[in-house]
């Protein structure tokens, strides 16, 4: 916590290489350790989402921003990102259980960030089919006790879509994302493991219903 702190007061190169070793030291090695300790929950869950506690090209997410098409032109996030996708997966845009620490912004996710055009559709479509379905999902008493749906929805019906639809509302989402706020010290606590373990089983029905609508094994 107090890295991200310091990096958010000092989001500069300069500074950032005279402190590599601190983000060594007190971000990426026990971002990485919790990754690999993880590993076990993970297969209780769903063993087919993956865990993979590499510097590059695992679950932690980079640190350097893409600013090529932002104004803001900060070097780094202020975050640590986590995200155990599923083993299909071929970017961030694919379903993943997700863990986000940045101080005083920390949550936990589940779900489906920005996905593509085909996966939308199908996910929509599933959620017409599974009506049922979708609305016991939405109305789970642990899931909803943890989780609220999150994202960026479109201002009008997607077409395809009737705008009398009864869960209109719910297809015009273009993320499907679950996100629970945690506070600093749950990330900081000795249980944290054990609660992000609780919290990802809460999303277990969600998770289970985007797979099946993405024709993906869960």
């Amino acid at each position: 916590m107090r890295f991200l702190k310091q990096l958010a007061q000092n989001n500069q190169r300069d500074w950032f290489n005279a402190h590599k070793q601190d983000y060594e030291d007190v971000a990426r090695t026990p971002a990485l350790n919790f990754i690999s300790d993880f590993t076990d929950e993970l297969m209780m869950i769903s063993p087919h989402f993956q865990a993979r506690p590499k510097k590059v090209g695992g679950s932690l997410m980079r640190i350097y921003r893409d600013v090529r098409f932002s104004k803001d032109k900060s070097p780094y996030k202020l975050n640590i990102g986590i995200q155990f996708r599923h083993e299909r997966a071929k970017d961030v845009h694919s379903p993943g259980f997700y863990v986000h620490i940045e101080p005083g912004n920390n949550f936990i996710g589940a779900g489906i960030w920005r996905p593509d055009a085909d996966s939308l559709g199908s996910i929509r479509d599933w959620i017409c089919e599974k009506q049922s379905l979708w609305l016991e999902i939405k109305k789970d008493k642990a899931f909803n006790k943890i989780f609220s749906l999150g994202g960026d929805t479109l201002i009008r019906p997607p077409k395809g879509y009737d705008k009398t639809h009864p869960l209109i509302e719910d297809l015009k989402r273009k993320d499907f994302i679950a996100i629970a706020p945690v506070t600093n010290k749950f990330v900081l606590d000795n249980d944290f493991r054990d609660d992000v373990f609780s919290f990802f089983s809460a999303a277990d029905i969600y998770m289970q219903f985007l797979c099946d609508a993405l024709e993906l094994r869960y």
